[in-house]
């Protein structure tokens, strides 16, 4: 019985992890949950738009060392109907840490630990970046461990996801 209890275990806990990884041409995830200024957030209302998910933290350096170019990317575009948010991976009790970073960007950010839905999951690899086209399909993930993503990269994403 022990034995099937743990195979049981192992196998819910691979199918919920494998569910949490969203994949390239696949649907975004859901996420609903508050935004620091108290409004609502939930992607699925980013349909009809190319839209662009960071997840980042205030101890990430590379996070923080990318925000100002994606915030610039934001401003260059945003008239275009370019959507970009941030979900901050910081605990609840980093809240002042997190509205200090947000507030050296324009675009909106949400705390994960706020969210009702986080069809994402367990972030395990900080920036990671999505690009989504109109139709709210995955067209491009962006993962820190491969280096900085750069302005040239973000556009070439945002191009091909605009198509």
């Amino acid at each position: 019985m022990r034995k099937l209890l743990l195979a049981l275990a192992v196998l819910l806990a691979g199918s919920s992890l494998a569910a949490a990884q969203p994949k390239l041409g696949g649907p975004a995830p859901a996420y609903v949950g508050p935004l620091l200024d108290g409004k609502p957030l939930d992607l699925s209302t980013l349909k009809g738009h190319v839209a662009v998910v960071n997840f980042w933290a205030t101890w990430c350096t590379p996070c923080r060392a990318e925000m100002p170019m994606m915030d610039a990317y934001y401003q260059a575009h945003k008239a275009q109907g370019l959507k970009l948010v941030g979900l901050s991976a910081d605990k609840t009790r980093d809240l002042a840490k997190v509205r200090m970073v947000a507030s050296t960007v324009s675009y909106p950010i949400a705390l994960t630990a706020d969210a009702r839905t986080n069809g994402y999951g367990q972030v395990y690899a900080l920036p990671l970046t999505y690009v989504l086209d109109a139709q709210g399909r995955v067209r491009t993930i962006f993962n820190g461990g491969d280096g900085q993503l750069t302005e040239k990269q973000l556009d070439a994403a945002v191009i091909a996801a605009s198509r």
